[in-house]
This record gives structure tokens, sequence and C-alpha cells, in this order.
């Protein structure tokens, strides 16, 4: 083992130390389920904004989506712009109205748990439903983000990917099974500032430090597809051009936003509207920054690692920051622990979505499965005590799924995001905004908008195909666009929501709603 490795691994092991005792600390916090979940609806402005977006990006931000742009080009940036406008939406359309509701609603503690109180769901088939399609995307996104630590890892240390993925995942449940919600945002919010700064710091260093009038020579000699020119085309994919179904795929991305209970979570435990006020101009700033540095990285990062060009041999497109700050920091001994820091902002982009991913979970399985429909006479420890076991058993779960080292994160990322978003999205839009939506509409939107895109990526339909590879098109916006059409027709052909439902829209939407 190196010197510079050495210095890494101290880096690393200071890092998960701190995140572990930050879970230890909460853990005599937690005094019943509710507070494991939820936090006591006690997030101040700062830490509920950093942690809403640290959770939401993942490894994704630092290792997908650099990693496209560096094969492929600037074109790949629609995503970013698509998930900047969800962004914004998501906080100055959703989140107040979502927190007074999920308030007026019995004071909701889960997802589930407010779609059953927003449409009086005494069946709890609502309940019942969501839950399971939260516990089956969820394993797929808890995988991505549990492989992109296995990835980390196996590069930094030349590890086995399998031991890599074992001491990643098992940190994480470390401190989530302690700590629940509170030891999550609080971890979240020192991962999403040291992701902000790694961000920042990595690529205008390299930039600088190459010269910025090389960077057009060396993207033009590591052969970028489609030339200089077609590469810093927003409307280049690669070497060919950009087309309408393509940009639209991208650009939908932002339309998951308002399905993801992992986001939607922290908008019901901000402890006041004048901090939810705050938190949406911290988001949007922090949003901008790192998806606008991330899409600079793959650039950047294509000419500064030049002659080497990723992919052509063992290493992937997606350890393009990662192989960064391995050049930059270990030219000189005394900068390797400071290199170590930055790779922890890879780390602190990973953990901080696999943690919201396994609560999330656990939250379904154990108060919403268990407690909800199982059995409802179950006390609040008792629900503590299942709580932590599902954690355990969600993360064994998804660590089978990321066994495999080849599995792409983008794509596992991918498949999550369109199942969530078409499945909620149109049913918290509609539940918030129309008061004609009822509760076999929501059931029938949320059933549709899974299964389509259940269907679209993983059945193949068209001459050995799936319908989203004959197509190009993103399974979200079928899916969303299905799920939409089914909660309208099926909520206007089925009976009006009583009386006392109207009363509490109505409330919510003139703002009666104290807490």
């Amino acid at each position: 083992m190196t010197s510079n490795t050495i210095w890494f691994l101290v880096a690393f092991a200071a890092y998960l130390l701190m995140m572990v005792t930050i879970g230890a600390f909460y853990m005599k916090r937690n005094k019943d389920a509710d507070d494991y979940f939820l936090g006591g609806r006690g997030l101040g402005g700062w830490v509920a904004a950093l942690s809403a977006q640290a959770s939401d990006m993942s490894g994704w931000l630092l290792m997908g989506l650099p990693g496209s742009v560096y094969a492929l080009g600037t074109g790949q940036a629609w995503i970013a712009v698509g998930l900047f406008i969800g962004t914004v939406l998501n906080w100055y359309i959703i989140s107040a109205r979502l927190r007074r509701y999920t308030i007026r609603a019995n004071n909701s503690v889960t997802f589930p748990e407010y779609l059953e109180n927003r449409f009086h769901d005494k069946k709890k088939v609502l309940l019942l439903v969501s839950s399971i399609v939260i516990v089956v995307f969820f394993l797929v996104y808890t995988a991505s983000a549990l492989a992109a630590g296995g990835k980390l890892f196996a590069s930094v240390f030349g590890v086995d990917y399998t031991l890599a993925l074992t001491i990643g995942a098992a940190v994480i449940l470390a401190y989530t099974f302690m700590g629940g919600f509170m030891a999550v945002c609080t971890t979240d919010f020192i991962q999403g500032t040291l992701m902000l700064v790694a961000l920042l710091v990595v690529p205008l260093l390299a930039y600088f430090i190459m010269g910025p009038e090389n960077m057009t020579a060396s993207l033009a000699a590591s052969n970028v597809p489609g030339g200089v020119d077609g590469y810093l085309n927003l409307f280049s994919n690669g070497e060919s051009a950009y087309g309408p179904i393509e940009i639209i795929s991208q650009l939908a991305w932002g339309l998951g936003y308002c399905g993801m209970p992992h986001i939607l979570t922290r908008f019901m435990a901000i402890k006041s509207e004048k901090e939810l006020k705050k938190s949406r101009v911290i988001a949007t700033v922090w949003v901008a920054i790192s998806l606008g540095m991330a899409v600079i990285i793959g650039v950047v990062g294509r000419a500064y690692l030049f002659p080497t060009v990723l992919g052509e041999g063992a290493v992937s497109t997606e350890n393009v920051f990662i192989e960064m700050i391995t050049q930059l920091f270990t030219k000189d001994l005394s900068l390797a622990f400071i290199g170590g820091i930055f790779l922890c902002g890879i780390l602190a982009a990973i953990m901080s979505t696999a943690d919201s991913q396994l609560l999330i979970t656990a939250s379904s399985a154990s108060k919403d499965i268990y407690q909800g429909v199982i059995n409802p006479k179950a006390d609040s420890k008792r629900v503590l005590a299942i709580s932590r076991v599902t954690v355990i058993v969600v993360a064994i779960l998804a660590y089978l799924i990321a066994l495999d080292p080849n599995s792409s994160i983008m794509g596992l990322v991918s498949n999550a995001w369109a199942g969530l978003g078409s499945a909620f999205g149109p049913t918290i839009v509609l539940s918030l905004f129309w008061k004609r939506a009822n509760m076999p509409g929501a059931v029938a939107g949320i059933i549709s908008g899974g299964l389509t895109v259940i269907i679209w990526d993983y059945i193949p339909l068209v001459g050995g195909q799936t319908l989203g590879a004959a197509t190009g098109l993103y399974s979200l916006v079928v899916g969303f666009a299905i799920s939409l059409a089914l909660i309208l027709i099926v909520s206007l052909c089925t009976k009006e929501p009583d009386a006392e439902i109207i009363r509490e829209f109505e409330d919510v939407a003139a703002g009666r709603v104290q807490g």
C-alpha cells in the first residue's frame, strides 16, 4: 500500500467514524417510531435544504452524470436541465402545500400514511399499494447507491469489488439503523456541504493546472465523439444529433421529483413555513451549482486525464471524478489527505441517498404495512424495533442486487426514478391541487404508473427488445402520462369525495392549518 493510499484511507476512516458517531448520538433521542421516521418535524432550513438535495442526487451526481458527459459530450446535460427545473417546481409549488396537508391529514408521518389520510382510505388499500411500490423501486434505487460505493472503494484502494461493496453497505447500515431520520438528515447536511466543495474545487483546479489554452487540443486528441464542436454542442449525442424524443426523455427526469418519497418527507419534516422559504433558496442555489459543475467535470476530465481515455480499458467512464482527484492529489504526499477528503465527497453523495432510501423503505414496511395493515394494535416501540430489523433486511437485499460489478449506476437510478415518479408524481400533484381526486383514482394512478415502467423497461415486446429500447422514449414520460390520465378518468367516473375530505382540502388551500 502506497503512502498516498494510506492517507486516503485515513481520510475515509475519519469520515466514516464521524457518520457512525452521529448515528449513535441520535439513537438515544429516538423515543418512538415518529422520532425515528420524521424527527418530530424539527428540521431547520439549512439542514432541510441540503439534506433533501444530497439525498436526491446520490452517486449519480459525481459518477453517473460526469461519466455520461465524459463519454458522449455536453448533450447529456439535458438531464441536468430537467432536474433543475423539477427541483425548483418541487420546492416552490409542492413543498409548502404538502407540509400543510400532512399536518391537516391527521398529522401523517410517512408518505403512504399521508395518502391514506388524504383520501380517507379506511380499507387501507392505498397504504398497502403505495408501500409495496416504495419497497420494490427503492430496493433498486438503494442498490444503485451501494454499487457506486463499491466502485469507489474498489477504484481508490484497489480492493475486490465485493469487499468494497460490503464495507460501504455496513457503514451506511450502521448509522441509519441507530439514528433514524435526524441522523440521516444531519449526516446529509454534512455530506451535501462536502459534495459542493468537491464539485467546485476539483474541476477548477484541474482546468487551471492543465491550462485553458490546452483544453481544445486535448479534447481533440482524445478523439471525442463528433469532434470537439459536436462534443461541446448541447444538441449532439455522441456522433449523432439529438432528436426530439431524446431531449424530451432527458428533460422528463424533472417530472420525477414530485413523486420521490425520500425528498417529499423533508418537506413534511420542516419545522415552519418560515424555514421552508429559506430552504427553497438554499436548495435552488445548491442544485444549480452542483449540476453545472458535474457537467463541467465530464468535459474538463476528458481533457485533463488525456492521454488516458477511460472506458477503453478496465476503468469505467463513471470513474472520471475519482481519477481526477487521484491525479491531482497524489503528486505531493502533503496533499494526499486533502485528496482523501475530496474522495469522501463522492462517498458522501452515495451515502446521503442510500441512507434515506433505507429509512423510507423501512418506514413503509414497518409502520405502513406492519402496523397499518398486519398489526394495527402494535405500539410505537414495537414498530421502532421492527423498523430497525427492516433496515437490515432491505440493506441485505439491495446488497445482493448490487453484487454485479458491471451494473450501471445510471441505469439502476434511471429505472427506479421512473418507477417512483410515474407511480407517485401525478397522485401527489392532484391530491394537493384537485379537490375532485378520490381514492379509486389514486389507486389506479399508482398501480398504472408503476406497472407501465416495469413493462416499458423490463419486458421485451418488440422483436426481443423492450419498448424503451425500441422507441428511445424514457419510461417516466409514458408512465407519468398514463398515471395522470387514469387518476382523472377514474376519479370522474366514481363517487365524489365526501364533505369532510373537501373541507380538509379547502383548509389547506386557504392556509387554515396550524403547526
